[in-house]
């Protein structure tokens, strides 16, 4: 009997959610860092094995909003709960339930959708009693079908986190084709590996006022090659020379960074092209957010 059906993943900011994802599909599909709200759309990542075909739905860190993106954040992240077969809420290893984690909590409540819960980064647990009382904690809510830990970045326990998945499907059709692994189309996979770069490449002000836009992508007929030229916005003057850097070199890191992500992705030479540019106030800009891809539709 073939199974199939669609996973939603939630949780706040920052704890994992997309390397959970790039760990279950054996590719990076979702750009990670440290930085909070990483990802700001829903993203379909597709899991296929001989029995099974599951869809995740890798959703925005719900958090408190505090402009129009993050609204539409929250949204998707949100409208990701409903007609879906498992919600997956991934928490840390913090040894309290904090107002987000309590926030997500008391709305998941409401549902009817069976929810597990997946306590990720126990590598970073010394002891075993720690383990022991954060499932002791989060079981006391009355909520969860499963606890399962796992370390998402050690690859530790994921497996046996699939095979419960599973056992909550029912009998179903493939959705995607075998080699499918995401929804995304190859502009935004490419928008969001820029993006990634910047991420890592700068400090705390600047990473969530960014935004990268695909100018052109072509591949050559003649050779090998594919031409990507691409703009990032940033939202003041002072963080377009960050992005830059002095004498251009921390642009030029970014651009070989994403050049070889790139590359990688799509097993062919890219020429990457990098522009920055400023656009005040973007976040709370309706055109610019449906402009750049964030909005209901996501």
């Amino acid at each position: 009997m073939f199974k199939s059906g669609f996973v939603s993943i939630v949780g706040r900011a920052n704890v994992g959610k997309s390397t959970l994802i790039n760990n279950i599909i054996g590719e990076k599909i979702a750009i990670m860092s440290d930085k909070p709200q990483t990802t700001r759309n829903t993203i379909q990542a597709v899991y296929t094995d001989e029995e099974s075909q599951v869809v995740f739905l890798d959703t925005p860190g719900i958090h408190k909003p505090k402009n129009k993106l993050g609204e539409a954040m929250v949204k998707a992240a949100t409208d990701a709960t409903k007609n879906v077969e498992v919600i997956l809420f991934v928490v840390d290893d913090s040894k309290h339930i904090g107002p987000g984690d309590r926030k997500i909590i008391d709305d998941l409540k409401r549902l009817k959708t069976p929810v597990l819960l997946v306590i990720n980064k126990i590598d970073k647990l010394e002891q075993k009693d720690e383990l022991f009382d954060l499932i002791k904690m989060y079981d006391k809510e009355n909520l969860f079908k499963e606890i399962i830990p796992i370390s998402a970045l050690k690859e530790k326990n994921v497996d046996t986190l699939m095979k419960v998945v599973k056992t909550y499907l029912e009998e179903g059709p493939k959705y995607f084709p075998d080699d499918m692994i995401t929804d995304q189309p190859e502009r935004v996979l490419i928008s969001e590996i820029i993006r990634e770069k910047v991420l890592h490449y700068t400090n705390e002000e600047v990473p969530h006022g960014v935004a990268v836009e695909i100018e052109k992508l072509k591949e050559r007929k003649d050779k090998d090659l594919i031409d990507v030229s691409a703009v990032i916005y940033c939202e003041r003057d002072s963080h377009k020379g960050i992005i830059i850097g002095k004498n251009g070199r921390k642009l030029k890191g970014i651009g070989k960074a994403a050049r070889e992500d790139i590359e990688f992705l799509f097993g062919a030479k890219v020429n990457l092209q990098l522009w920055v540019k400023v656009k005040e106030n973007w976040r709370n800009l309706q055109n610019y957010i449906n402009d750049f891809g964030y909005n209901d539709k996501n």
